[in-house]
């Protein structure tokens, strides 16, 4: 018998179902989840890897794969989006050139996503997620040998989940998360499962409790230029650029004008921006990847960045942080909120400070994009938090700032 092969339409159905089955999911999961918004977080990274794909032109399984990994890596929130994330990361590492897959083939990818979600665990933070994985890869492993269809593993995958979170003494959101993420694929590889395109193009109206997918957009690309224009003014390029993304800085610089703007099609505004005249400097940096901060005329050394729990940003600011990431609804800190914050060329350098453990890993995975030009302090409360802020001292380097901090707290 020939072995099945999967599509770029496949793997985007099987995403669509898999964000399908959260949204009717993620209630319950947060019920039981310790931090209370698991179901949330998960629900909202998987949104901002939905969006890349539903207007898509590109429809190899390999192209998609990237968009979704890029994207979800950006917009994930919480631990449990984190982890989620990197999963999507390592299929898409799995999928890497490929047009269409054999299933044995998107069956090993799922796997090596597995290996590559649990790489990033530390301290034991969503552990969980990770062992019904690796029974679901090993529940799938014969399967996937033996050349089976798409649909045929899913199944395996997902009964092996099943049993076991059935052996857990108590079950965790993430155990569920798992199992509800297989089930979605399985119902959008086989078309059973209710659109959710409808709320990706319908406003979403204030009785309903589905969070708008439309406020996960991310732009994962950097993208800096200077043009030779000496008749538009800063004002006017920077209402120019809103047409293509957000956290735009405009300047003038001697013949010209320079231009930092994040971007989800940076090859749409350079076709744009040839229009200004010659352009030099050009560069694009997809920041999903660790990437090293462009250094552009700072205002400061070192500052602090904080993400405070909602309502809690006034005792940060009369702390002094330098940049304060406002908090969203329901305190659902984003990778690319942290990233937008580092770009916006305040400071040569950057301490950055969690108040919490629900958001730890999303500190830590900004960290690790931004390399060595962030440091990191990753308080547990509030409380420490703000001592942690109290310590700064400009005099010092972000190392040495996050050195001092750590110690106290």
């Amino acid at each position: 018998m020939a072995e099945e092969f999967i599509t770029g339409m496949d793997f985007r159905l099987m995403i669509l179902g898999a964000y399908s089955e959260l949204i009717l999911s993620y209630e319950e999961i947060n019920k039981i989840a310790k931090s209370k918004e698991s179901g949330t977080q998960v629900l909202r990274t998987v949104a901002s890897a939905v969006l890349p794909i539903v207007s898509a032109k590109d429809m190899s399984i390999g192209g998609l794969s990237r968009r979704v990994a890029t994207a979800a890596r950006l917009g994930a929130r919480g631990n449990s989006g984190v982890v989620v994330a990197e999963l999507f990361r390592g299929i898409s590492k799995g999928l890497q050139g490929k047009y269409d897959a054999t299933s044995s083939e998107f069956g090993k990818a799922f796997q090596y996503g597995i290996l590559h979600a649990q790489r990033i665990i530390k301290d034991g933070y969503e552990a969980p997620i990770i062992t019904i994985a690796k029974a679901v890869a090993k529940g799938a492993y014969q399967l996937v040998r033996k050349r089976r269809p798409i649909a045929e593993i899913l199944e395996a995958a997902i009964t092996a989940g099943e049993a076991a979170i059935k052996n857990l003494s108590d079950v965790d959101s993430g155990a569920m998360i798992m199992v509800i993420f297989l089930k979605g694929c399985l119902k959008g590889l086989d078309g059973h499962f209710v659109s959710p395109y409808s709320s990706l193009t319908l406003p979403i109206t204030s009785g309903d409790n589905i969070p708008d997918p439309r406020e996960d957009l991310v732009r994962p690309y950097c993208v800096r230029f200077r043009a030779r224009n000496q008749k538009i003014t800063e004002e006017e390029m920077a209402r120019e650029l809103k047409e293509f993304g957000d956290n735009a800085i405009v300047e003038r610089r001697e013949n010209g004008i320079f231009v930092h703007i994040h971007t989800e099609h940076p090859g749409t505004l350079l076709e744009w921006a040839v229009g200004l005249g010659p352009l030099r400097e050009i560069h694009i940096t997809n920041m999903s990847e660790p990437h090293a901060l462009g250094i552009n005329s700072a205002l400061l050394d070192v500052a602090i960045i904080v993400a405070p729990t909602e309502g809690g940003e006034e005792p940060f600011q009369k702390a002094g942080a330098h940049i304060i990431v406002k908090s969203r609804k329901n305190r659902l800190t984003s990778v690319e909120d942290l990233l937008r914050a580092a770009h916006s060329d305040l400071a040569m350098s950057y301490v950055m400070i969690s108040d919490t453990k629900d958001d730890l890993m999303v500190f830590r995975q900004a960290k690790y994009l931004l390399e060595d030009r962030v440091e990191l302090v990753p308080a547990e409360n509030a409380e420490d938090a703000l001592k942690a802020v109290k310590l700064f001292d400009d005099s010092l380097t972000a190392k040495e700032n996050a050195a001092k901090m750590l110690a106290a707290i």
